[in-house]
């Protein structure tokens, strides 16, 4: 089944293109199909390469998925046009009423500011607040994961020494766990960014549990034990150029940063960088789309 978006949002030709089965939503409502109601905020500055990045994931799937797009109001966007957000999102006041059967919260370029700091702030804390009631279960991304951790759970992030860019190895360490269903014992995931959660923290506190970990790069896969909030501290929906732009951006910024780490052949910035996190990617997405979000979910969600 096909993944349900407006018809003339930007990503629709790019997915087409890479033969991804996608319906707009006039052919949709000719369905006599309970789609999966699934909403997305948006965080991510580059929404159009988000939108492609994340439907790409949910499209690899035999359920019919329904997508609506949400961005915080209270932030001023500089790189995604206004007519774009008025066509193709909602606000948090249009939608509040509604139930979803899943919700992702993205990552955001605002790491190293404090929680507090952030401009947006308290509407996500209304959003992730809403989520417990209105959603059955929510995926958190990067900076989202952080954010969640931090507000459900009392988590805080630290600062790096460093920027966390990569391609790292991570290793499975609860294996019943429906969502690492398939998976391999070792298996890859990019990170991108400058904070990170501490290990002990998430791994004492009684309501959480740590499902995966990387030697270099922390703690990647965290979830509620109510199996309801999904962590994810890296960025497996990422193109295989994305490191590759985000360092290219950094670099012509004048900052001091250092090459994505396993990413580049021989670790030489001038070569093809490999996409090697694909089938992970695909597989952590259709376990929480199909165990966590269509099992779970009642067929009248009222």
């Amino acid at each position: 089944m096909p993944i349900n978006i407006p018809r003339n949002l930007p990503a629709k030709e790019i997915l087409e293109s890479e033969r991804i089965f996608i319906m707009d939503e006039t052919r949709a409502s000719s369905q006599d199909i309970r789609p999966l109601n699934i909403v997305i905020l948006n965080l991510m500055p580059e929404k159009e390469k988000s939108e492609a990045q994340l439907l790409r994931l949910l499209g690899n799937s035999p359920l019919q998925v329904h997508i609506t797009l949400l961005y915080p109001v209270t932030h001023e966007t500089k790189t995604t046009s206004k007519n774009h957000l008025d066509e193709f999102y909602k606000t948090f006041r249009e939608i509040k009423h509604l139930k979803f059967d899943g919700m992702i919260i993205t990552g955001a370029p605002v790491e190293l500011l404090h929680f507090e700091a952030v401009d947006y702030w308290p509407e996500l804390q209304e959003i992730m607040d809403w989520s417990k009631s209105h959603v059955t279960s929510t995926l958190h991304i990067c900076w989202g994961a952080q954010a969640g951790l931090y507000h459900h759970f009392g988590i805080d992030k630290r600062e790096l020494s460093k920027k966390c860019s990569g391609v790292f190895t991570h290793q499975i360490i609860q294996e019943p766990v429906k969502l690492l269903r398939g998976f391999d014992d070792i298996f890859f995931s990019p990170h991108s960014r400058y904070t990170d959660v501490d290990l002990q923290e998430v791994v004492h506190h009684p309501e959480l549990q740590l499902l995966s970990y990387s030697d270099e790069a922390g703690v990647y896969l965290v979830m509620s034990r109510d199996e309801r909030f999904v962590f994810i501290t890296g960025h497996p929906e990422y193109d295989a150029q994305t490191l590759q732009e985000e360092y290219e951006r950094d670099v012509a910024k004048g900052l001091d940063i250092y090459v994505p780490t396993n990413y580049f052949p021989n670790n030489d910035p001038s070569g093809q960088p490999r996409k090697t996190w694909r089938s992970h990617a695909n597989l952590l997405f259709m376990n929480w789309l199909n165990y966590y979000v269509y099992q779970e979910t009642p067929f009248e969600w009222q």
